[in-house]
């Protein structure tokens, strides 16, 4: 088994998206990134990659190029399952959480574990997405969104 940890942070801007797990949500401000900026994807991101020590998502989709300017982070995902699929691996379980003070994201957490369940090739039981709010401290105020991941790989 191989275990990896993702983190990501973005800053909330108006004119923007939100996108979170690949599933858009309402809200009046989006993140600021080269991508859509879906920090829950991100983080899960480098924790697959972390785990089949492959680099990082900066590594291999560096912001640097145009090739994935505002590009679904979803499609970024799907590459990263596979390079652990090419290493032998497959997610045993996956644990997330994402930190935003709003707006309120429970209505959305299914969803998300949904999207993440059929771009990872794996069972909706083993995704869990949390939210939490930071009770007004931290990054994920009235700024920006965090989101970590843990993930487990078993071998194929």
């Amino acid at each position: 088994m191989k275990i990896g940890y993702g983190y990501d942070v973005h800053r909330l801007q108006a004119g923007r998206r939100l996108v979170l797990g690949g599933v858009e949500i309402a809200h009046d401000r989006g993140l600021l990134g080269h991508s859509d900026a879906d920090v829950l994807i991100h983080a899960i991101i480098d924790a697959l990659l972390g785990a089949v020590a492959a680099g990082d998502i900066g590594t291999l989709f560096p912001d640097t190029d145009e090739t994935f300017r505002d590009i679904d982070s979803r499609t970024l995902l799907i590459h990263a399952g596979k390079i652990v699929h090419d290493n032998g691996y497959e997610v045993g379980n996956l644990d997330c959480t994402i930190c935003a003070q709003e707006p309120k994201l429970q209505p959305y957490i299914y969803e998300m574990r949904k999207a993440l369940a059929i771009d990872l090739n794996t069972d909706i039981d083993s995704i869990s997405v949390k939210a939490t709010t930071e009770e007004g401290l931290g990054v994920s105020g009235a700024d920006g969104i965090s989101a970590t991941a843990v993930v487990l790989l078993r071998p194929m």
